[in-house]
């Protein structure tokens, strides 16, 4: 088990060392162990933790509603656990379905050039995946 030191953490999940160190302290996260001079070593179950927590963040939901969400899912069996995280999944990628069906009309009236300068500002994979969504629903290729 690769253990490591708050400011690995932060380096390698991109949150700050204070964020994780008041997510320690309300109970979000816990060290994997504490050395006697009580330094904290966490494990890759937290950095895995850390990115749940932010993308719970990134869709709005408040510390105590995140903190509620890791306790059951902490309480729930691993296959649970990933079927609830493929729900999940599915249940956005409904909502980028609508998304794409609502800005389909929108994208299918610009003209070659506004569509080129919409479409520039879009990293490539980003590009990709409307494409590959817009062919999957039958819509054809904006591109």
């Amino acid at each position: 088990m690769e253990l490591y030191r708050i400011g690995e953490l932060a380096k390698m999940s991109g949150i700050s060392q204070r964020t994780i160190d008041y997510y320690t302290n309300i109970g979000l996260i816990q060290p994997a162990m504490r050395t006697e001079s009580k330094y904290r070593y966490y494990d890759n179950e937290t950095l895995e933790r850390l990115q749940r927590i932010e993308a719970l963040k990134r869709d709005k939901y408040t510390l105590e509603e995140i903190r509620q969400r890791m306790q059951d899912w902490d309480r729930m069996p691993r296959e649970n656990q990933m079927a609830g995280k493929l729900a999940e999944l599915e249940a956005h990628l409904r909502q980028v379905e609508m998304d794409i069906h609502e800005l389909d009309p929108l994208v299918r009236n610009l003209k070659p050039k506004q569509a080129r300068q919409v479409f520039k500002f879009l990293k490539p994979q980003t590009a990709a995946c409307i494409e590959a969504l817009l062919l999957l629903i039958g819509n054809g290729s904006p591109f």
